[in-house]
């Protein structure tokens, strides 16, 4: 490299970089197909972001022109708040075990309708079909079905005898957010069983085979062969239904605004009684902050602690 003469030396970098970032008309191709989207992400959330970190540091009723600056007082005050803390605690209640159960239910599903030929396209629908209802849609029809007086569930459990288990399952708030963790989670795993089932036909079955011929049995196979080849599968499935469930508002707001007693409060919930029910906007968006922020930091560190057990 010593030995070239210069106008050769900058020939040959500008000819490696142009080979690294492509001819000035295929950057300029890939800028175009990538500006719409680079569009839709700076307007719908990166700059709805921005807006809500400059709102948290306001004090604001939503209508006032004025807007009253306190600084990091609105996440001060969330320290003092009991409601907070009630929302917080059952946002990772909510998230943990809704996670937990859509995965394994899904994955079960999975497994269950693995191999079953023409009749896949079946079960694959029927389990998919809670998916593409709306949540709101999905929200009434379970509040009919925990209804105290003419509740479906009610009306199986005094059929089979197990009258002493009836309740009006979501006005107790011993049992009322599990009453509607288990309506979403049935509602949400239409798509971790499609994922899941579209991973399953990847498993190599010359190791399935291979394993039946050692000896293994159907938990060991399961443990030792199928589930590191869904590992990938695992980590996209559990990042999307942690994403989900610590969004969640919808069902709980259709179903119990919270209640009773804030037994069902999450934080989802409670940002959007203060800001847009008790015009408290600067506050509500102190909330949304802490969320995105709980949010993020699960998620990386889920997803950084799969991509060690991956490496190792």
């Amino acid at each position: 490299w010593d030995d070239v003469s210069e106008p050769d030396r900058e020939r040959s970098i500008r000819a490696a970089t142009l080979a690294r970032v492509g001819r000035p008309d295929e950057v300029a191709a890939a800028a175009a197909f990538l500006a719409p989207a680079v569009v839709l992400y700076l307007v719908f959330v990166l700059v709805p972001l921005v807006q809500s970190v400059w709102l948290s540091l306001h004090e604001w009723d939503g209508v006032n022109p004025v807007k009253t600056f306190v600084g990091l007082g609105n996440y001060l005050d969330l320290l003092d708040d009991r409601l907070f803390g009630v929302s917080l605690r059952n946002t990772l209640l909510w998230v943990g075990l809704g996670t937990a159960a859509s995965l394994a239910l899904s994955l079960g599903l999975a497994l269950l309708a693995w191999g079953t030929g023409r009749g896949f396209a079946v079960f694959r629908t029927l389990y998919f079909m809670p998916q593409v209802l709306p949540t709101v849609v999905v929200g009434i029809v379970w509040g009919w079905i925990y209804h105290p007086s003419f509740g479906v569930l009610n009306r199986i459990l005094d059929a089979v005898g197990l009258d002493g288990l009836e309740r009006g399952w979501l006005g107790d708030p011993d049992v009322a957010v599990y009453a509607i963790l288990a309506a979403s989670v049935w509602a949400s795993i239409g798509l971790s069983f499609v994922i899941f089932s579209a991973a399953l036909n990847n498993v190599s079955a010359e190791l399935l085979d291979a394993a039946k011929v050692d000896g293994a049995n159907a938990v060991q196979r399961f443990r030792h062969v199928i589930v590191p080849q869904l590992s990938h599968a695992v980590t996209l499935v559990t990042s999307l239904l942690l994403i989900h469930n610590f969004q969640a508002f919808d069902m709980v707001w259709v179903m119990t605004r919270g209640g009773p007693q804030n037994s069902t409060q999450l934080i989802a919930t409670y940002t959007y009684q203060n800001a847009f029910a008790d015009n408290q906007v600067g506050y509500g968006a102190a909330l949304s902050v802490v969320l995105t922020v709980v949010c993020l930091i699960v998620t990386v560190v889920f997803v950084r602690l799969r991509e060690r057990t991956s490496e190792v």
